[in-house]
C-alpha cells in the first residue's frame, strides 16, 4: 500500500468515526436554530415573510464558502496532485449546486410578496444563477469520466477560473443599481438587524455549516470507496483479459 493509499484509507476510517458525531451536532444545531427562528418576531414591514430569511441567508453565505473550499482543493490538486483534494472537489460540487438552488428558490419566494414577482434579473440573482450553472458544469465534467485522476486537474483549473464570480456575487449590490438589499451585517456601524433576529440567523448559519461538513465528509468517503470499487473492477477485467489471451 502506497502513502497515498494509506492517506485515503485513514480518511475513510476517520469519516466512519466522525460522521455520527457530526450528524448529531447538525441535528442539535438545527433543532435549536429552528426553535429560535420560529420564536423570532415578525418584521415591521415584511411581516411573517421574514422567516424565509433564516433559510435564504445561510444558504447564500454557504454557496460562496463551498466554492472557496473547492478552490483550496483545486490549488492542492495543481500544486501537490494529492488525490484526496480531487475527491473533495468532486464530492463538494453537488452540495454546492444543491445549496445554490435552495438560495435561488428561497430568494424568489422571499421576493414575491415584497416586489410582486419571483424573478427580476437582479444583479445578485443573475450572478447566483451563473454560479449554479458553473456548479452544474463541474458535475457534468466529473460524471463524464469515471477515472477521477484524468479530470481532476481540468476540474481544478475550471474551479479557479470560476472563483472570479465570488467577488461579483459579494459586491454586486454595491457595484450596480440593484433591488437586492445591501449587507445587513457588514456595515461600518455594526449589524443593521435586531438581536432578536440576528441570534437565530447566526444559529441557522452554524446549522447549515455543520450540515455541509457532514454531507461533505460522507460524500468524500463514498467517492473514495467508489473509486476503490472501480479500480478493483479494472484490475479484475485486466486479469481476465490476460488469462483469455493465454
Amino acid at each position: 500500500m502506497t502513502a497515498i493509499d494509506r492517506s485515503l484509507a485513514r480518511f475513510v476510517s476517520f469519516a466512519g468515526r466522525a460522521l455520527p458525531w457530526l450528524a448529531g451536532a447538525t441535528l442539535l444545531a438545527f433543532g435549536l436554530g429552528l426553535t429560535a427562528s420560529l420564536a423570532a418576531p415578525d418584521d415591521y414591514w415584511q411581516g411573517a415573510t421574514v422567516q424565509i430569511m433564516f433559510l435564504h441567508v445561510p444558504s447564500a453565505w454557504l454557496i460562496t464558502l463551498i466554492w472557496v473550499v473547492m478552490s483550496a482543493a483545486a490549488i492542492t490538486t495543481l500544486r501537490w496532485r494529492h488525490p484526496l483534494a480531487g475527491v473533495m472537489a468532486k464530492a463538494v460540487a453537488p452540495l454546492g449546486a444543491a445549496f445554490t438552488f435552495m438560495c435561488l428558490v428561497s430568494g424568489s419566494l422571499w421576493e414575491r410578496p415584497m416586489l410582486g414577482t419571483y424573478w427580476l434579473w437582479d444583479a445578485r440573482q443573475t450572478s447566483v444563477l451563473v454560479l449554479l450553472l458553473m456548479y452544474l458544469g463541474l458535475i457534468v465534467l466529473y460524471w463524464a469520466e469515471e477515472h477521477l485522476a484524468r479530470v481532476a486537474r481540468l476540474g481544478a483549473v475550471l474551479i479557479l477560473a470560476g472563483a472570479g464570480m465570488l467577488p461579483v456575487i459579494r459586491f454586486s449590490v454595491v457595484w450596480w443599481n440593484t433591488l437586492h438589499q445591501p449587507a445587513a451585517l457588514a456595515g461600518r456601524a455594526g449589524p443593521a438587524i435586531h438581536p432578536a433576529m440576528l441570534t437565530p440567523l447566526l444559529m441557522m448559519a452554524l446549522a447549515f455549516v455543520l450540515l455541509f461538513v457532514t454531507l461533505q465528509v460522507a460524500a468524500m468517503r463514498n467517492e473514495i470507496l467508489r473509486q476503490c470499487v472501480y479500480a478493483g473492477r479494472l484490475a479484475q477485467a485486466a486479469a481476465s483479459a490476460g488469462q483469455g489471451c493465454r
